[in-house]
């Protein structure tokens, strides 16, 4: 058997917003903006590049989903994005205003920093050891 998560759900306040910020800011593809009724839409996007999995947007509908949106993980770090140029995309999210959680270090495994979207999830950026700059 295989098997692969094709994509995750974020929760997200408003559809045009995130979509925004995430092509706009994170440089992200959007990969298909369908309506599926007057106030839902079918909404997925992945970074550029990316044949793995990817994000729906889904628009909370309710107040208990409206209430999850930036904080789906308790504030744990939620999405880890691997990167063949850390520092190019740390200057692009700086260029970009995005919250920088904790300044860029090097682990074991590789480069790491930690952002927040623009709902306050939380994101590690990591351009893991071995990762060829582009």
């Amino acid at each position: 058997m295989q098997q692969q998560i094709a994509q995750l759900a974020l929760v997200v306040r408003d559809y045009d917003e995130a979509i925004d910020f995430y092509t706009s800011k994170l440089k992200f593809d959007l990969l298909e903006d369908t309506p599926m009724s007057e106030t839902k839409r079918w909404v997925r996007i992945a970074p550029k590049g990316s044949n793995g999995c990817g994000l729906l947007l889904a628009k909370a509908a309710n107040e208990e989903q409206a209430s999850r949106v930036g904080n789906q993980t308790g504030g744990r770090v939620f999405l880890f994005l691997h990167t063949d140029d850390l520092e190019r995309d740390y200057q692009n999210l700086l260029a970009h205003n995005i919250t920088i959680v904790r300044p860029p270090s090097v682990e074991d495994f590789g480069k790491v920093l930690v952002f927040a979207d623009l709902y306050g999830n939380l994101w590690d950026l990591i351009e893991p050891v071995g990762a060829v700059a582009g």
